[in-house]
């Protein structure tokens, strides 16, 4: 951005329509996904959005004018859209219960890392002449995608796509390779096939794979099924409201309110940015099977919470204080405050958003159910990251990041009414837990495990599922 608008001479207007026009553009990408996915498989859709991110890449990188690196971005926008639906309902599909979690947020952590590597490069490519630096800051990332797009095809397909196929022979032989022993392979296999409307002793014909589903989300739910997308919908809706695309994108602007002045040690800040990113988003993993998505979840808001009241508080001191003569209290309060927040963000709301969000679908809507949902996230990523500055220039930097600390309390009341608990459930057993009723939400996972069904040992006892 910094070097974009140096070059290319934009304006603020301009750099708030790159910076959103992306997302704008994903909802093209999200919205038909979910069909796609459906009809071609989860692994070629993930091959196909690494395509198309290869060819915004291009584009952005051999732009000569500011219209070029705008379609670009559009490009980029429509792959990001295909991504961040199909990459967390391939890895719920193909993970097995105690570990889906771990799993879903492997998306989250990737791209976290790559936005940590991207910091790292631009750095060190800022040292080129300005017409060059920006242009390979964008045009690099058609190596990656180049990479994705055909190593994804030696992956196994998802096996609850196979089935929804009629390939249950193909699907059982994928479980088989992902389960821990052949006994875990078929349990899973009869709760698909359950799922799925076929009978044990039915080697499976095509279910009208993605038909009607709109019709059943929409017109016709179910009680579940409308908790459930209320649910779904709902983190995607919030997650962007505490004001993640602010922080991330704009928090070179952020530095410097706070009296960091130099290109260079901007660029080093925000480095450090992505590293506490990426820290705690594998933290998040490491505890999200543990302790349960509710837990996690509430605490990182309780963080965020406190980071944006404290972030508000020291932006506004530092605004409001003669220039270069800010309380160094108040600029140390708003630079740790900045990592704080993106801890809170990485431990929690940010990696669960996308598990919680794929796990609760039925296998019948959740392509296309996720679809939506990426939709949702991408309109509330557009808004924010294309009126921030706006936003700013009209309540102040600091007025808006107490916003943003007042919209993430409507969030944590949110979850906790309206969001059960789903650690450790298989997903063909979730649909159960929103059925039950909001009320679903109090019990304990000590209360909730006594009423899971039994299954099946490799031994042909029976015990409750862990």
């Amino acid at each position: 951005m910094l070097f974009i608008k140096e070059d290319l001479k934009t304006n603020d207007t301009q750099v708030q329509v790159l910076a959103g026009i992306l997302n704008v553009c994903a909802l093209v990408g999200s919205l038909t996904a979910g069909r796609v996915s459906d009809w071609v498989g989860r692994r070629r859709t993930i091959s196909l959005a690494a395509c198309i991110f290869l060819a915004g890449s291009v584009l952005m990188g051999l732009s000569p004018n500011f219209g070029t690196l705008l379609a670009g971005r559009c490009v980029a926008g429509v792959g990001v859209g295909y991504a961040l639906m199909i990459a967390p309902v391939y890895a719920a599909e193909i993970s097995s219960a105690h570990i889906r979690g771990s799993v879903t947020s492997l998306p989250e952590i990737c791209i976290s890392f790559g936005i940590l590597i991207g910091y790292v490069a631009n750095y060190l490519l800022a040292k080129l002449p300005l017409v060059y630096g920006w242009r390979a800051m964008l045009g690099l990332g058609a190596l990656p995608s180049a990479v994705l797009a055909v190593a994804v095809l030696a992956m196994p397909e998802s096996p609850r796509w196979l089935v929804m196929q009629g390939r249950v022979e193909q699907a059982h032989a994928v479980l088989r390779r992902v389960s821990d022993t052949a006994g875990e392979a078929d349990v899973r296999l009869a709760e698909i096939k359950t799922a799925a409307g076929l009978a044990d002793d039915d080697d499976g014909s095509p279910r009208g794979v993605g038909k009607g589903v709109w019709k059943e989300m929409f017109l016709h739910p179910t009680p579940p099924v409308r908790r459930i997308l209320v649910a779904a919908f709902g983190v995607h809706f919030f997650q962007h409201l505490t004001g993640i695309e602010a922080v991330v994108l704009y928090s070179p602007r952020i530095f410097k309110a706070a009296g960091i002045a130099t290109r260079s040690e901007i660029l080093a800040a925000t480095i450090g940015v992505g590293v506490t990113k990426t820290v705690f988003i594998m933290t998040a993993i490491l505890l999200v099977d543990r302790i349960g998505r509710r837990p996690l979840y509430l605490s990182s808001l309780a963080g965020i919470i406190a980071s944006l009241a404290c972030l508000g508080l020291g932006l506004t001191v530092v605004e409001r204080s003669v220039p270069r003569h800010s309380p160094t209290w108040a600029m140390a309060l708003s630079i740790a405050t900045v990592f704080t927040f993106i801890a809170s963000f990485s431990i929690g709301v940010g990696p669960i958003t996308w598990a919680y969000s794929t796990e609760v679908y039925p296998l019948r809507l959740r392509a296309q159910g996720a679809s939506v949902g990426v939709a949702i996230n991408r309109v509330m990523n557009a808004g924010v990251s294309m009126t921030f500055v706006s936003l700013y220039n009209a309540v102040t930097i600091g007025g808006a990041f107490f916003l943003f600390a007042g919209l993430a309390v409507l969030a944590a009341m949110f979850f906790y009414f309206l969001c059960p608990e789903t650690q450790g459930r298989p997903l063909e057993e979730i649909e159960e837990v929103f059925g039950r009723g909001w009320r679903a939400r109090l019990l304990s996972w000590d209360e909730a495990v006594v009423e899971l069904p039994m299954s099946n040992t490799t031994d042909g006892n029976t015990k409750a599922r862990p």
